[in-house]
């Protein structure tokens, strides 16, 4: 039975795993999700925060737009219980536990990905790991110095929806460039490490000299 459920839940994973990844690369027939996600986006981010629209915010607008329909609502349960009749028809909604399931599978699997990832660049594991992981902060300290939390968070949707389609098109002219700017980091990596080594040898000479010295 544990077994079954273990299979279960990886088939499960792999499942919401493959539909993510088919959207962000717009493969697989999922190309129209990317599109309207990416209009979605780019048409709010243009609708709330670059001053089209005045005094609404997402937050304001999706606050209202529930306030209006729950107001609606009542007010009509409570017209046709009055007149007898008709109730509206509300749908009882429910969130599947295997839909639950494979969202905290999937959270889990990257978060434990993550922590790995900053474990070997840590222990200094991985050079080129660390390369990407310094660039990708980099990026996020310039973007967040220069904008807001809400456009940076639309600015990463953005970026997620686009950024993974053009590498997947363009892998091998990328990994090209990418193995080219790695060998000459790792050549810099080696001259720094030659020369920290001098640095400590000298100093190190220059204390036990101190040292002997009455």
């Amino acid at each position: 039975m544990d077994a079954r459920i273990a299979t279960g839940g990886g088939a499960g994973t792999c499942a919401v795993g493959g539909f993510v990844w088919d959207v962000l690369l717009w493969r697989r027939g999922r190309a129209d999700v990317s599109a309207c996600l990416l209009a979605a986006t780019v048409s709010s981010w243009l609708l709330f925060y670059s001053g089209l629209v005045r005094g609404y915010t997402l937050l304001s607008l999706a606050s209202n737009v529930l306030l209006l329909l729950l107001t609606v609502l009542f007010l009509w349960a409570k017209a046709a219980r009055l007149l007898n009749r008709p109730q509206p028809l509300v749908p009882e909604l429910r969130v599947p536990q295997q839909a639950v399931d494979e969202a905290a599978a999937l959270l889990r699997s990257a978060l434990d990905a993550a922590l790995d990832a900053f474990r070997d660049i840590a222990l200094g594991r991985d050079s080129l790991l660390f390369y990407r992981a310094f660039l990708c902060l980099w990026s996020v300290s310039i973007v967040g110095s220069l904008t807001d939390f809400p456009t940076a968070c639309y600015a990463s949707i953005v970026a997620a929806l686009t950024i993974p389609a053009l590498y997947h098109r363009h892998q091998e002219c990328i990994d090209t460039y990418m193995s080219f700017a790695y060998m000459n980091l790792r050549m810099y990596e080696m001259v720094y490490e030659r020369l920290s080594m001098k640095c400590f040898l000298r100093v190190r000479d220059w204390i036990i000299e101190l040292l002997k010295d009455p």
